[in-house]
């Protein structure tokens, strides 16, 4: 999401304009009377002076009240609010963070060299060591209102004493990391080039400690995904002028030069290094096995303004690493089926629907695409399945698989037998048994391995389908873990055939493993027939059955198909061979150009009533059905410019309605800081949605959206717009610090409890972007998604269905993203036939920043499930055209209804909490006007009698 900009500030002055000439009128009219009045006799000019004073000063009144009153009301409304977080939470939230971080912390290599000991010191090489990475930029950004934990002093609160000399060299060299903003991004790796370092520096190094940490970052940001050849067309500053950092047809998840330096350096002169990655982005280690030196690696994802003193306990073994990976850690990025389809990619023949907006941000709006040409395969579920067909090497590919980490202590993890109940649930009993020295915590995953016919529905050769963790084990204890799932969430979707949800009768092997790769044991469930979840026989968890309506996402590009083990690897992986939409796409696509409410009027349908007085009150349905009936008598009585308010202005609110006295709401940004754009009030930053993934845990997602809903309580917003859910398809997205993972069950489970934990404050959570907003690029330039309605099902879709039907999701945010030849914020398959009527999702659904975008406009919005439009201040397209026919007040009046139903069962109508009528400022306007008023009658009554004066001695 945007957060306020220049183009907001333009828009703003655009609408009052007509006050703004009004002003300008007045203030010369003004100007004109008093020239005029210095011409006159003494008499007229007192008297024309007076009356042009009064005039000017009421007329200057009546403009600023128009003003404010008027199109700036809600703009005031936001900007003086209340709320900010306690102290005592922002201790609780410090707290939290290093809980967060010491199980989400991941130990990827340990030569023996871990834990050191505390009171140890350390030569921390890098650049980054200084400034390291903490979390994303945009709504992932953080503020410096609050104190920040950084690497070294975390590692100085853990005991390690650490080479100031050396510290004070990189403060010198830089002190502030390059911004990869939502509107320019410098992706300089700022790094000391070796030959600059003072060989006294290098010497005294090594007589301070024998040991090295070398910290290297890699950052992120919205608006901007990672490049993919950093020599091609962005903005980096090279650290030399000697050579090049990288070279033509480098990504930037790899060393660059400088940093090649530094490590020949440091691993050719201490015998003892440990690699801190900070960074959500996961990178290539191949120099893990170049330098027998490096004896440890650690991954921090963006431990936030508090986590880091996780990582100094980790480093001493006061905090045992429990992390696992919640991605998978390739070791040629280059390779990933995604590769070539991550990007800038333009239609060439689009002309039809290309505009150009003059605005400074949007540009030319002209219809661009990318093609998820590797289907299901993403992430482990394509090495996995790659190496099953012999397609890849698995080592070769893969360093560090998914669900991968370390400990200081060892394991052992025996399973149970599967236990099946009448109604297909499954649950198996595993005992985690601590075989080593020191207490820890260990992960327990569960997969599965799925019956695969050749040629037939498309299968991952390895699945999670549960995961969990233990307590904290003492050396020698024991737990057992339970861990369930369902026989229906094995199926699979077959899209081309069945056009369902379809269980094949075979060998299912359910696994359990030390990570996605490493098998520990296994067990067989055998389904003796083959189970269609059609339109007879829904899934236990679907209101509806669920069937194709995404055919228009296919398009015209290859996918990738394990049949004949994966032949068409090449075709289906290469760069895209056409860059045109085809007729049939042309024919239903859909933007602010070619839109026309009209054709979808329908003449079936009945006015709704409106303006009733039926005497019902919002606050009367707090606890009611969704389809309880009282509610169409409470709808009765909205009028329609009412409704179209309500609708239009959602951006960091929901409007007051005051015909049923519902209550005015705030809705604040941000994943891991709660952000309030209009007050200038934010939370303390918390790690990232990554590191939440990596810890496994589930209770801890809990208590980070305990925490996530306290803070907005305090800080009076009802609304929150996160989490954020999309996949990790591709190791170069640029939001990967605020998405969750590779892996739809992880991150939906660990989401779902956030939801769970926010809803306990009573506040709503927009999770978002739904959907396939995976990659920045191209993010609000009309991008059309093309995939196979399997892919968008099995692995886009899956992490929202789960934060709807198990974390009971209130509220949702669609996305800029095309999903074929329809935006999803007007996406009636999308928001309609999947979420509401088969998910069972009863909430609202709001709009990503309303940038009045080629593609984004109310009305198809509200008419194809989209509720609210995230902008506060009116301009055009947010406001729905069709206010007289049946249809367009119909979809109104059930927008209308999502957002009261959503704030009514919220936080806003808490007692405590609950306001209606007029806001502080405009009670303060009110009691301001009456004393101008009064001092205006005053100013005129001492005119009168001062011309009463003048008159008199004439």
């Amino acid at each position: 999401m945007l957060s306020i900009n220049m183009t907001d500030v333009i828009n703003v002055l655009k609408l009052i304009t007509p006050h703004l000439i009004a002003l300008a009128v007045v203030i010369v009219a003004f100007i004109v009377c008093m020239i005029v009045a210095s011409k006159k006799e003494k008499k007229a000019r007192f008297l024309i002076r007076r009356h042009s004073l009064t005039a000017f000063l009421l007329a200057i009144v009546t403009i600023v009240n128009l003003i404010c009153f008027g199109p700036l009301s809600n703009m005031i409304t936001l900007a003086t609010g209340k709320g900010a977080v306690t102290d005592k939470t922002i201790e609780e939230a410090r707290e939290l963070s290093k809980e967060v971080a010491g199980e989400g912390v991941v130990l990827l290599e340990n030569k023996g060299a871990l834990p050191m000991e505390s009171g140890k010191k350390l030569n921390v090489f890098g650049w980054s060591s200084t400034n390291p990475y903490y979390g994303g930029t945009g709504s992932g950004g953080f503020s410096a209102d609050f104190e920040t934990t950084s690497l070294l002093d975390g590692l100085h609160e853990a005991g390690f004493e650490t080479n100031q000399e050396l510290s004070d060299f990189y403060t010198s060299y830089r002190t502030d990391r390059p911004e990869i903003g939502l509107f320019g991004q410098d992706w300089t790796l700022p790094e000391p080039a070796l030959s600059t370092y003072p060989k006294e520096l290098l010497e005294n190094a090594k007589n301070y400690s024998d040991t090295a940490v070398i910290v290297i970052a890699r950052s992120g940001g919205e608006g901007a995904d990672l490049p993919k050849d950093v020599t091609a067309g962005v903005t980096y500053n090279e650290n030399s002028e000697d050579y090049n950092d990288f070279k033509k047809g480098q990504h930037i998840l790899q060393l660059d030069q400088t940093e090649r330096d530094l490590f020949d350096e440091v691993c050719g002169t201490y015998d003892n290094v440990i690699v801190v990655y900070t960074g959500a982005n996961t990178f290539e280690m191949n120099f893990v096995d170049e330098y027998p030196s490096i004896k440890g690696l650690v991954w921090c994802q963006g431990l936030g303004q508090g986590g880091f003193p996780a990582l100094g306990s980790i480093l001493n073994g006061d905090v045992n690493p429990s992390g696992k990976t919640s991605d998978t850690f390739a070791r040629h990025i280059d390779h990933a089926p995604w590769f070539n389809n991550f990007g800038d990619y333009a239609f060439d023949n689009v002309d039809e629907f290309t505009y150009d907006s003059g605005d400074p941000i949007l540009g030319v709006s002209a219809p661009h695409f990318v093609n998820y040409v590797e289907g299901i395969y993403v992430g482990y579920r394509f090495y996995e399945t790659a190496a099953v067909e012999g397609l890849i090497d698995y080592d070769e590919e893969v360093q560090y698989p998914f669900g991968y980490g370390l400990s200081y202590t060892t394991f052992k993890q025996e399973m149970g037998d599967l236990n099946i109940d009448a109604d297909g649930n499954v649950t198996v009993d595993v005992t985690v048994t601590n075989t080593g020295d020191v207490a820890g915590k260990s992960a327990v995953e569960l997969y599965d391995t799925p019956p695969y016919t050749n040629g037939g529905i498309e299968k991952s050769a390895v699945n999670l389908v549960a995961f969990d963790k233990t307590d904290v084990l003492a050396p020698g204890e024991s737990q057992t873990v339970t861990l369930d799932f369902t026989e229906e969430s094995l199926a699979s979707y077959d899209d081309k055939n069945e056009k369902a949800y379809v269980l094949e009768e075979g060998d299912y092997i359910i696994s359990l493993r030390e990570d996605a790769h490493t098998v520990i044991d296994e067990k067989i469930l055998n389904l003796d027939n083959t189970v269609v979840y059609g339109e007879n026989n829904k899934r236990s968890t679907d209101e509806v059955a669920a069937t194709n309506h995404f055919d228009t996402a296919l398009g015209n590009a290859t996918y990738l198909s394990r049949a004949d083990h994966f032949a068409n690897y090449e075709e289906a992986t290469a760069a895209p061979a056409s860059f045109s939409m085809t007729d049939e796409a042309k024919a239903e696509y859909v933007c602010n150009l070619n839109y026309n409410p009209e054709k979808l009027n329908d003449s079936n349908d009945e006015m709704p009533t409106t303006g009733a007085d039926n005497g019902i009150k919002l606050e009367d349905l707090r606890g009611a059905e969704y389809d309880d009936p009282r509610w169409e008598d409470l709808l009765d009585e909205l009028t329609v410019d009412e409704m179209s308010s309500l609708v239009a202005l959602g951006g960091y609110q929901t409007l007051e309605v005051p015909s049923v006295e519902k209550a005015r709401t705030t809705d604040c940004d941000g994943p891991a800081s709660i952000t309030n754009n209009f007050t200038g009030k934010f939370s303390i930053g918390m790690p990232s949605s990554v590191t939440l993934a990596c810890t496994f845990n589930k209770n801890l997602a809990l208590e980070y959206g305990r925490l996530m809903g306290k803070m907005c309580d305090e800080m009076d917003a009802s609304g929150w717009y996160a989490p954020a859910i999309n996949t990790h398809r591709a190791a170069l997205g640029g939001r990967e610090f605020e998405y969750v993972s590779e892996d739809g069950l992880l991150s939906g489970t660990q989401i779902s409890q956030e939801v769970i934990g926010a809803k306990e404050s009573g506040v709503y959570s927009y999770i978002k972007h739904f959907a396939m907003n995976d990659q920045e690029t191209n993010r609000w330039n009309m991008i059309s998604v093309w995939a196979p309605e399997q892919a968008i099902r099995e692995i886009y879709l899956k992490p929202f269905e789960i934060a709807v039907k198990q974390g009971g999701a209130q509220a949702v945010m669609s996305a800029y993203s095309y999903i074929g030849p329809h935006w999803s914020g007007a996406n009636d398959s999308l928001l309609n036939k999947v979420l509401r009527d088969e998910w069972g999702f009863r909430g609202m659904v709001i709009t990503d920043y309303f940038l009045g975008a080629n593609f984004m406009d109310a009305d198809a919005a509200i008419r194809n499930g989209n509720d609210l439009m995230l902008v506060a201040y009116e301009m055009g397209t947010n406001t729905p055209d069709d206010k007289t026919s049946a249809t367009g007040i119909k979809a109104l009046r059930q927008a209308s209804k999502n957002i009261m139903y959503t704030v009514v069962n919220s936080r806003a109508y808490e007692p405590e909490n609950l306001h209606t009528g007029l806001y502080p400022w405009q009670i303060a306007f009110i009691i301001v006007d009456i004393i101008i008023a009064g001092l205006l009658i005053l100013l005129e009554v001492k005119t009168m009698k001062k011309i009463k004066e003048l008159k008199a001695t004439e």
